[in-house]
């Protein structure tokens, strides 16, 4: 089987030739960056630098899927925010203060998908597309509207507005929502197989577990029924007591990290949700050797994984040996 084959089959519910592994977050690291000539803060920026870092995963590391883009801004930047830059060795962030209030309407530009990197971006995914045809997938990657939200009047403003003003945020989740529908759907038509959803503010080291039912589901659910390939949700932290709510939003995938138990979701979600994860990206993967990295991930498909995956984004600086040991364990299985 191709790469793609492979992930295709897990995804329609036959048996692959054996277990895909790829990264629903970035997987990017400074090795990887070094063995193809391309860097930060240019790969956050522009679509052949961008292109080349995500490939690596496919060429260097032997991943089944290529995934970009690597932060968490595009749509914030699209929607007003302004972005700090991460120089040569971090990511982009969001500076402060926020552009709204809880008091604000905010707005949806018309011309959101040619604002900000968005246009690179959509680039870069193209050129992969070019790069790997159906050889592998190529992985999407967007931001949940309640994240999105907490970019656009600040997460800890948020997060308070979830105990003392609920309805001033609906107006910031449909924000929210639009962005990441239209970012999703305009990577469609670029060359994007799969989009990965991260959602972090919705985690419940965040937020409580009511509260991501009664509010967030709604609208993760309407990003999913307008995208038309298969979806998968990333919520970061221990997802144990919303992931019955998780596989409610329409995701075809739920990406767990270790901390999150895959067969609490397997009784709560049903035999059909496909569950990825696997290895813990920060006191793991970046931390220990490949012996350890080997029996972790072991560990996450004894439990029930069934596409092996880092747990998270990978921190930049680990070593390629552990995301490399990853692929050696899918391929006993």
């Amino acid at each position: 089987m191709t790469s793609k084959e492979r992930v295709m089959a897990v995804i329609n519910h036959q048996k692959p030739d054996r277990m895909p592994c790829f990264g629903a977050n970035s997987t990017v690291t400074y090795e990887q960056m070094e063995k193809v000539k391309a860097f930060w803060p240019e790969g956050h920026e522009k679509a052949e630098p961008m292109a080349k870092e995500a490939l690596a995963a496919y060429t260097i590391v032997g991943f089944d899927g290529v995934r970009v883009p690597f932060c968490q801004t595009f749509e914030a930047e699209a929607l007003g925010c302004k972005v700090k830059s991460g120089g040569t060795e971090g990511i982009p962030g969001i500076a402060h203060p926020p552009i709204y209030t809880l008091d604000d309407t905010p707005v949806f530009p018309n011309d959101f998908l040619s604002r900000g990197r968005i246009p690179e971006l959509l680039k870069a995914v193209a050129m992969l597309k070019k790069e790997v045809g159906n050889d592998a997938v190529i992985v999407g990657g967007i931001i949940g509207p309640f994240t999105i939200a907490g970019s656009l009047i600040e997460t800890v403003m948020l997060l308070r507005a979830t105990f003392k003003a609920v309805d001033k945020i609906r107006p910031f989740l449909e924000v929210g929502q639009k962005a990441s529908a239209a970012l999703a759907n305009a990577m469609i038509d670029a060359g994007a197989d799969i989009i990965s959803v991260e959602d972090m503010t919705a985690s419940p080291d965040l937020i409580a577990p009511k509260t991501y039912r009664d509010l967030e589901v709604e609208y993760q659910a309407r990003v999913f029924e307008t995208i038309k390939v298969p979806k998968i949700l990333h919520i970061c932290g221990n997802v144990d007591s919303i992931v019955e709510y998780m596989g409610q939003t329409g995701a075809d995938i739920l990406s767990l990290e270790p901390k999150a138990d895959p067969e609490v979701a397997r009784r709560k979600c049903g035999s059909t949700m496909i569950l990825m994860g696997g290895v813990d990206t920060a006191t793991t993967l970046f931390m220990k050797d490949a012996e350890t990295v080997k029996a972790g991930a072991e560990e996450s498909i004894e439990l029930g994984i069934q596409i092996l995956a880092p747990g998270c984004a990978v921190a930049p600086g680990s070593p390629l040996e552990n995301l490399l040991a990853m692929v050696e364990v899918a391929k006993r299985h």
